[in-house]
C-alpha cells in the first residue's frame, strides 16, 4: 500500500476553505464517486481512480488499496475510514491511512456504506443483490438476501434496530436487524431506486429512481407527503443538510436541487456541471456549503446562498469529456475506452490505470508508479499490436481473467486497428517518434 501526501496536487480552497466559500478540492485522478464530512469537519473523498482521499485544510493523504474504483466512505467517531467499490471490498483505513482491514464476502461491487448509530456495525450495498452487515470488532459478517436486483442504498433507523434498502429490483425494504429478515415491502416503485435519505425526527423517508422520480414517503403510513420530479434522470446522489432542513438532490443531467424540507419546495435548483452527471452529494457540518462530485475529478463545494453564481464542475474538460464525433477513428477509440483511467504520459497520475507512455514492447504489469491486480503480477504478456487488439477483441476479462479493467470490448476489427495505430505513435517515448 502506497500512502503519501500530495504535494504535487494542486489543492484550491478558497481563503482558508471557511464555511461560506466556495473552493474546490483537487488531486484525484478520476471522476468523485462519494464524499464524506467528518465530526471534526475533515472531508474524505473516493474516486474512479481506486483512492480515498482525506483533506484536512490543505494537506490531502491518500489511501491507496482498492483495486478498482471506490464508490463509498463512511467515517467513524473514532476517526476510522470505511471505504467500498468495484473491488467487492469494504475496508478500514486508520485515520492516518494505515489499512487495518479489508472485509470480503460480496460477490459484486459495493456501493453505499452506513455505520449504524451504535458504530458497532457497517452495512453495505452491493450489486450481488444482498446486504452486507460487518461488525466493526471483525467478527463474521451476516449478508441478508431476498432483493432480486442490486442494492444501491442502505440506511439506519435511529435506533438501530432497522434497516431501510433501496434496490434496482424497484423496492425500498425494512429490515429488522434483531431477527434478520424483511420487516416492510415500503414500496414497489416499477423502476430501479438508487438514492435514500431518511429523518426519523420529522417522520419522512425520499427516494430517488432511476427514471427521475424523487418522492418522500412518510414513514408511519407510507402516503407521499411530497412529489419533486422534475423529469431528469436517473436520479444519482442524495443529502440531508446536519439540522435536516434541506434536501438535496443530484441527478444524471448534472443538476442540483436543494429542497425546503419543512414546507416541502424547491428553494434552488442549477446546472452544476458543463456536461455529465452528479454522482456525490454532501453537506457541510454547518449546512452553510453543499460538496458535489461527479466526471470533473475535483470535488466542488459551493455556499448554498451563492449556489450557481460560481464555477461549474468540468470546467477543466477533461480529455474523457472531450467532444469525441470530431477526433480521428484512433484518437476517438482512445477517449471512449482508454482516456479516463489512462494518460499517454509519463507517470500514471493517480489513473485507475497505469500510463501507457512507451506501451509498446513493455511487459504488462510492470509500470513503477501504479499498484496491479494479482492477475497482472507477474504476467507474461507483451503488448504490442496483436496482444493490445486481444484484448478488446475478447475483452480485459477474458483475455486476462481476474483483472481490474473494466468489462469492455471494440468488436470492430477495424477500430482496433485504428486504436493501436494512434497508441503505437502517441505513446512512443519521444527520442523514438522523431
Amino acid at each position: 500500500m502506497r500512502t503519501a501526501l500530495a504535494t504535487s496536487a494542486a489543492l484550491l480552497w478558497a481563503t482558508s476553505g471557511a464555511a461560506g466559500d466556495f473552493f474546490t478540492l483537487q488531486g484525484h485522478g478520476g471522476p468523485i464517486m462519494g464524499i464524506a464530512v467528518s465530526e471534526s469537519d475533515q472531508i474524505a473523498t473516493v474516486s474512479f481512480d481506486n483512492a480515498v482521499g482525506l483533506w484536512s485544510d490543505q494537506t490531502p493523504l491518500w489511501f491507496d488499496g482498492h483495486e478498482a474504483a471506490v464508490n463509498a466512505v463512511v467515517f467513524a467517531p473514532d476517526g476510522r475510514v470505511y471505504s467500498a467499490g468495484d473491488d467487492f471490498t469494504v475496508r478500514v483505513w486508520g485515520s492516518d491511512g494505515t489499512a487495518q482491514a479489508v472485509w470480503d464476502g460480496h460477490k459484486g461491487k459495493v456501493v453505499s456504506l452506513a455505520l449504524s448509530p451504535d458504530g458497532a456495525t457497517v452495512a453495505s450495498a452491493s450489486w450481488d443483490g444482498s446486504i452486507g452487515l460487518w461488525p466493526v470488532d471483525g467478527s463474521a459478517p451476516i449478508f441478508l438476501t431476498g432483493h432480486s436486483g442490486p442494492v444501491n442504498d442502505v440506511v439506519y433507523t435511529e435506533d438501530g434496530t432497522g434497516l431501510y434498502s433501496a434496490s434496482a429490483d424497484g423496492s425500498i425494504r425494512l429490515w429488522d436487524l434483531r431477527l434478520n429478515s424483511e420487516r416492510q415491502r415500503v414500496i414497489e416503485h416499477g423502476f430501479g431506486v438508487n438514492e435514500l435519505e431518511l429523518n426519523e425526527d420529522s417522520g419522512w423517508l425520499a427516494y430517488g429512481a432511476v427514471d427521475g422520480g424523487t418522492r418522500v414517503l412518510d414513514i408511519a403510513t407510507g402516503d407521499t407527503l411530497a412529489d419533486l420530479t422534475l423529469e431528469r434522470r436517473p436520479i444519482l446522489s442524495m443529502a440531508t443538510s446536519p439540522d435536516g432542513t434541506m434536501l438535496a438532490v443530484g441527478d444524471g443531467e448534472g443538476y442540483i436541487m436543494v429542497v425546503d424540507t419543512p414546507e416541502w419546495r424547491i428553494a434552488r435548483d442549477f446546472r452544476a456541471t458543463e456536461r455529465g452527471p452528479v454522482w456525490a452529494l454532501a453537506f457541510s457540518n454547518d449546512g452553510t456549503n453543499i460538496h458535489a462530485g461527479g466526471l470533473d475529478p475535483r470535488m466542488y463545494s459551493w455556499p448554498i446562498d451563492a449556489m450557481g453564481e460560481a464555477d461549474p464542475m468540468a470546467t477543466g474538460s477533461p480529455s474523457f469529456l472531450q467532444d469525441a464525433d470530431t477526433m480521428p477513428n484512433g484518437e476517438r477509440q482512445f477517449m471512449r475506452k482508454c482516456s479516463i483511467c489512462h494518460t499517454l504520459t509519463p507517470g500514471s497520475a493517480r489513473r485507475a490505470g497505469p500510463s501507457l507512455y512507451d506501451l509498446f514492447g513493455r511487459r504488462a504489469g510492470t509500470v513503477e508508479d501504479y499498484t496491479y491486480s494479482d492477475a497482472l503480477n507477474g504476467s507474461d504478456i507483451i503488448w504490442d499490436d496483436d496482444t493490445i487488439d486481444a484484448l478488446f477483441d475478447i475483452g480485459p476479462e477474458h483475455y486476462i481473467p481476474g483483472t481490474k479493467m473494466p468489462m469492455q470490448r471494440i468488436t470492430g476489427a477495424q477500430d482496433r486497428a485504428d486504436l493501436v495505430a494512434y497508441l503505437r505513435e502517441t505513446t512512443a517515448p519521444e527520442e523514438s517518434s522523431q
